[in-house]
């Protein structure tokens, strides 16, 4: 893919053993992320950056690290199964209802001031919604029903360090699957956890205001 200059790889690297005497720490960059960068904001210091994920990529190669690592990237997307659209249709339906119920139970938790407005599940869901540039190069563009798939792997009000770092694993593995349909049962499984673990909370909350 040419580079562009609204656009970036955003990849985590793993620690990996080279052997039992390396005295120095080596990596391997175990996934990315196609990013698009929608805003800057220049600030006094620094800038406040808006960026969107577009889709999963596989490092190919790196070839530079001056002024920044550089390399090539090829586009990762899910198997496509024809036959089960029926049930793919079906799944998406109810994942983006699962969505929003979890969303109507989230904005009616009190939370601190300084916290993050609750609505990341719904603004990742219409993100997933939304249309890719005009002139993105289409390869490196999931399916509506992938993107949808991811929707629902964010943070919920409240959540715990314990919470947050199953979050981490769960995204992990959604970034490993290559079946769609796979990975929408992976994430109605999280959203409906997040839903009792919501109303759990709701029911404490009201009895503290009693």
């Amino acid at each position: 893919m040419k580079r562009k200059k609204n656009m970036f790889v955003h990849f985590i690297l793993d620690p990996i053993s080279i052997s039992e005497t390396a005295t120095e720490a080596s990596f391997a960059a175990r996934y990315g992320c196609l990013v698009l960068i929608e805003n800057v904001e220049r600030l006094d210091v620094g800038a406040l950056v808006s960026i969107r994920g577009a889709g999963r990529v596989k490092i190919s190669r790196f070839l530079g690290a001056d002024p920044y690592l550089s390399g090539e990237v090829r586009p990762i997307q899910d198997r496509m199964n024809y036959e089960s659209s029926n049930e793919l249709t079906s799944k998406i339906s109810q994942l983006k209802e699962s969505i929003k119920n979890l969303n109507s139970l989230e904005i009616k938790l009190k939370a601190p001031a300084d916290s993050p407005l609750q609505t990341r599940l719904i603004n990742s869901l219409n993100w997933a919604e939304d249309e890719p540039p005009v002139d993105f190069d289409e390869s490196f563009v999931p399916s509506l029903q992938e993107r949808l798939s991811f929707s629902a792997f964010q943070p919920i009000s409240g959540s715990t360090k314990s919470e947050l770092s199953r979050l981490q694993q769960e995204k992990i593995k959604a970034m490993d699957m290559k079946d769609t349909i796979e990975r929408l049962e992976l994430s109605m499984g999280l959203i409906k956890e997040n839903i009792s673990s919501i109303a759990a909370k709701l029911a404490i909350q009201s009895l503290d205001i009693r």
